[in-house]
Parts: structure tokens; sequence; C-alpha cells
């Protein structure tokens, strides 16, 4: 049984059910870079991303990042930035110098610690020794790396632009250069077999990195594989190759502290932890979005999508580039906190829930109760967390909380 939380156990008395959300302090905030450029888009590839093979618009890019952060910069005034996340697209075509210089105007315009987690979103096809350097130089501590397969075959399929040597040169050059290099993995690829998913694993734990990003291919709508699919595992080998990769990355020395996530002790993704502990941040470039909390209300933002229409209207002013922004409903909120903290295999507190919702957790209880019965979820208030059960079907535990 979920336990009724007393008066005492619910908190302060701050506003609930009935009123506006009440926040006692703001929580972390973080900062996530656009970059929306790409040489190839990738068949399975969702994302913002847009074909660019030939030279950036980097002088304008910069341009209009600084015009989008300077609009910003009022509702965060004087907050720390706890980390900063550059995502695309590939972020390792822009060159060192414009990464200098982005980091550069987060000084100016921000409050940015001096030692700040910067992580640059990496293409193994787009490495280079001196940039990565260069990189390095202008205040990127983490790399991380799209390496999706060593396996050639694979690659071609998935439609990457580098192959097996690329990458693992890559991974070379990012943990001479930065130290701490994210590998990211796909499985259930187009024909994978089980000891193919296998190989791939060993060769990145063989790289001695300390964090790897495990993710099942999904064929997603509007992308060339939703039109086109290719063959893929049935569900039963691609659970098969995630509990083995799971066991396999394990018994390396790693935690599972995400459900897509592995790092060895100290070295998990505190941008990640930051957004599935629904912490703040700040997305600035073409189609970020926005999660930024004040006292009395929590809000979302999303900028223009296409490149040059964010670059345009952000320069013109006003507040143009973003196009949308809503207040966050009760139901929202407990949907959204949820949606993002039972991703944790330790979950969160309970009470972190009332300091970044400003809700009682009386909101969460019909849904917990539900969730508990079917074996979803831990009993009790002082941690929500996702049983071995709920974690395995996450979505089916999160749709219990969907108001």
């Amino acid at each position: 049984m979920v336990p009724v939380p007393t008066p005492e156990r619910e908190g302060d008395g701050r506003p609930g059910v009935r009123g506006k959300p009440g926040l006692v302090a703001l929580p972390p905030l973080s900062l996530y870079v656009h970059v929306p450029w790409c040489v190839h888009k990738c068949p399975y590839c969702d994302f913002n991303s847009h074909e660019r093979p030939g030279e950036l618009p980097e002088a304008e890019y910069l341009r209009a990042l600084e015009a989008d952060l300077e609009q910003a910069v009022p509702d965060v005034w004087g907050r720390p930035v706890s980390t900063v996340f550059f995502g695309g697209g590939t972020p390792s075509l822009l060159s060192a110098e414009a990464i200098d210089r982005i980091i550069g105007l987060f000084r100016a315009y921000l409050n940015l610690p001096p030692d700040v987690e910067i992580t640059l979103e990496a293409n193994p096809g787009t490495a280079e020794a001196g940039r990565f350097q260069g990189y390095a130089q202008a205040g990127v501590n983490r790399i991380s790396l799209g390496v999706q397969s060593f396996n050639d075959d694979k690659l071609r399929r998935l439609g990457r632009i580098h192959d097996a040597a690329q990458a693992r040169a890559a991974i070379e050059m990012a943990q001479r250069a930065v130290g701490r290099v994210n590998l990211d993995l796909m499985f259930a690829l187009p024909e994978q077999t089980l000891p193919e998913c296998e190989q791939d694993v060993r060769e990145a734990l063989a790289f001695g990195t300390d964090h790897l990003s495990l993710y099942h291919l999904t064929l997603e709508p509007n992308t060339v594989f939703a039109k086109y699919p290719p063959r893929v595992p049935d569900d039963e080998l691609g659970a098969a190759m995630q509990d083995r990769v799971a066991e396999l990355i394990q018994a390396a020395g790693f935690d599972r502290y995400e459900v897509s996530a592995y790092a060895r002790p100290h070295q998990a993704c505190q941008h990640n932890l930051n957004y599935w502990r629904f912490g703040d941040y700040l997305g600035i470039g073409p189609g970020a979005h926005s999660k930024i909390s004040f006292q009395d209300r929590i809000t979302r933002q999303a900028r223009a999508r296409m490149p040059d229409a964010w670059m345009r209207l952000a320069t013109e002013g006003a507040g143009k580039h973003v196009v949308e922004r809503r207040e966050l409903s009760h139901g929202d909120l407990g949907f959204e906190f949820m949606l993002n903290a039972l991703r944790l295999r330790e979950g969160v507190e309970g009470g972190l829930f009332i300091e970044r919702t400003g809700l009682s957790l009386m909101t969460l209880l019909p849904a917990m109760r539900r969730a508990v019965e079917r074996g979803l979820l831990e009993p009790g208030l002082d941690r929500i967390c996702a049983t071995p059960q709920g974690w395995r079907f996450l979505n089916e535990l999160q749709m219990e909380f969907l108001a």
C-alpha cells in the first residue's frame, strides 16, 4: 500500500492541488545549445537536424546564438549554470574557434562556474585531433561520440558517414584531448545477431571509457526507416540483447544508473541527471526547448525549428524566435516529473517532487496506488522508484501518471 501523506510529510503548506505551484528554491539550471547541421541525415534520425555538406554559416549562427542568449538572460538572471551540453545535429562540425566564442559568451552573459561540466557531441566522421584539442582549450571537458557500432556493415546500413576504423581513431583522439568520453552505441540494428551486439559492447569496453549509452534502434515516424523499414530483430531478440549488454557492462564495473546510461563511479552525466531529476534547462539554437521555473510557475519554451528562420528571427529581436511559451498545468507537472524520474534506477526522494513542482504528493497518490498494485512501483512515499518489473516495462509505468 502507498501510505497517505500527512501534512508534516507533505512539506510546509505551500500551494498544492488548488493553487499555483509555489517553489521555495529554484532547481539547478542546465544550458543546452543546438547545432542543427550534419553532413548526412541518418535514415533513423528524427531529431531537428539538417543536411549541410558544404561550409556552415558559422558567423551568422554565432550572431543569432548571441542574440538568442541575450534575449533569454532575463528569465535566468543570476542563476548559476550547472552543466552545458552542445547537441545536434553535429556540433563537431563547428570550429574550435566557434566553440571558444560560444563558451566565452556564456561566461559573459551567465553565471558559469569555472568547473562546470561542458559536453560536446561529436561524429567520428568529423573528428580531427587538432579540433578536439581546440575544444578542450575552449573549455569542453566531456565528449560524447556517436559511434553506434564497430561493425562496418551495420554502420553502412545505419547511413553513418564513418567506418569502424574512424570510430576507433576518434575515441583515441577524444580521450587524449579531453579525457572524459561517452560512447553512444545502438543495438537491435538491421539483421544484427546477438554475438554481433556483444562484440560492439566488448570493443567499447576495451577502450577503458567511463561512460556508455546504449539505445535500442526504433523506427520513428517521418524518417527514411519508417518509409522503408529494414529487417530488424524481433522483440524477443531485442530484449535478449538489452539484457545481455546490461550484463556485460555491469560486469565491467559500470552502474546502470538510467535506462540507457552506464557509468563508472562518479562519472555519470550531470547534464542528463538534471533532466531526469526535473531540473531546469535553457535551450538556445534552432528547435531548442527550455523548462524554466519561477517561484509561482513553471514554463516551457520552444525556438523556431528551421535554422534559417531561427537565425533571422533571433537577430530581429523582440523574442520572435520563441514560437511557443506555455505554463505547465498541475497535470503536466505530475506526469512530466514522473516521466523523467522513473528513468533513474535509484528513483528520487519523494520530497524532490514537492521541491521541483511545488505540489503535494497527494496529486500522485491514485496513480501510485495503481502502479504499486500492478507491481510496477515500490511502495512508500520516501522514495519514488520503479520495481525491476516497472523498469522493464517503463512505458506502462509512466502511462499510469498521464493525467
